[in-house]
């Protein structure tokens, strides 16, 4: 048997082979296809035509990292694979053709939506993938089955269209996934649970590759077909983590509060949906309509490059990240108060110095 962290490595190496080998061939094919995301809109940022399916060569290298290197358990000669494997592999599949369909010919929103809906519910009803306790944040525990249902299908929707609505400057949803996979990924070394630590590696593997093409200026974006994809591996590893049972947890994690670390690592992505579906709502408008109101376009509009905005926002979400390490053992409610308060604060800045400029 391989050892538990040649696994991952091997796994993170696999996904990563893959998509450095075979984009350059998919860009080539794109561009020869014309399935490339035209720069005719003043709010994309792109001069030139540029491939807008990389979200298949991420889908397909992480799928195959994930399913090769699966780590399985051997008990009298049979081997013991994770059911969950089935839910993860299926939902996947219905998000991936969603989102190059999208990437392709468009998809209405409200089919989009129906689609999550469908992922949702497989997850919560039949993989059981769900948030059953609030786990001690603001007093509360355990929760109705009825909210437990309703939590976790706004969860995957949320997170799921969070790294869509963040992927408007080159590298930044792939990075800010890297960061994620890496974060959780670890997590679940640490708690010994090598099912989900292989997840996360062989999707950040994929990323990490890929942000070779798609860092500023970019050669290829991922589309909705990639992040999409992101978004849905990264629920699932989030609901996880926050349901994992706390008696199996080593001494290094027990201060840490499950929901506020996942809350931490997910924080840019959530906190820019919030932002932008109020603003949006305030407005009179859909919260999934278009604008220019992302905390990227702000950093845009005091004067960073698109590399800039990318590595601002990677600092900012692994200085949440520490944070919240940082205040482990606090009371969860009031960690989650410092880890809120610390990122608005941090959001705020580009705010500030525009108006410095005006």
């Amino acid at each position: 048997m391989i050892e538990d962290e040649k696994i991952l490595i091997i796994g993170f190496i696999t996904s990563f082979l893959v998509v450095l080998l075979a984009t350059p061939a998919l860009i080539k094919v794109a561009n020869a296809k014309k399935l490339f995301d035209e720069p005719d809109d003043k709010r994309k940022l792109h001069k030139t035509n540029t491939p807008s399916v990389g979200g298949i060569i991420i889908f397909a290298a992480t799928l195959f990292s994930y399913a090769l290197w699966f780590p399985s358990e051997q008990i009298s000669g049979q081997i013991l694979i994770n059911s969950d494997l089935k839910y993860i592999v299926a939902t996947l599949l219905i998000l991936f053709f969603i989102g190059i369909k999208d990437d392709i010919i468009g998809t209405a929103p409200v089919k989009k939506l129906i689609g999550h809906f469908i992922v949702g519910l497989i997850l919560v009803t039949m993989a059981d993938i769900r948030l059953t306790s609030m786990h001690g944040l603001f007093g509360i525990k355990e929760i109705p089955e009825w909210a437990s249902i309703f939590l976790s299908l706004f969860t995957y929707i949320v997170i799921s269209n969070a790294f869509n609505l963040i992927d408007g400057v080159d590298g930044l949803a792939a990075g800010i996934g890297l960061i994620v996979c890496v974060s959780f990924g670890i997590w679940f070394f640490i708690a010994g649970e090598l099912t989900y630590a292989s997840l996360a590696f062989a999707l950040g593997g994929s990323l990490l590759a890929f942000l070779i093409f798609n860092f500023s200026p970019a050669k290829i974006f991922m589309g909705d077909s990639g992040a999409l994809i992101i978004g849905l591996i990264v629920s699932i590893l989030a609901i996880k983590l926050i349901e994992f049972p706390k008696h199996h947890l080593p001494d290094e994690l027990l201060g840490l509060s499950k929901p506020v670390f996942a809350i931490a690592v997910l924080m840019y992505p959530l906190l820019d949906t919030l932002r932008v579906f109020i603003l949006r709502s305030v407005k009179g408008q859909s919260p999934f309509s278009p604008d220019n109101k992302h905390l990227h376009h702000r950093l845009l509009k005091i004067g960073l490059s698109q590399g800039k905005v990318a590595l601002v926002l990677y600092s900012a979400n692994i200085l949440i990240i520490t944070i919240a390490v940082f205040t482990s053992g606090v009371e969860p409610s009031i960690c989650l108060y410092i880890v809120c308060g610390a990122a608005i604060l941090i959001s705020q800045i580009p705010f500030f110095i525009k108006k410095k400029l005006d």
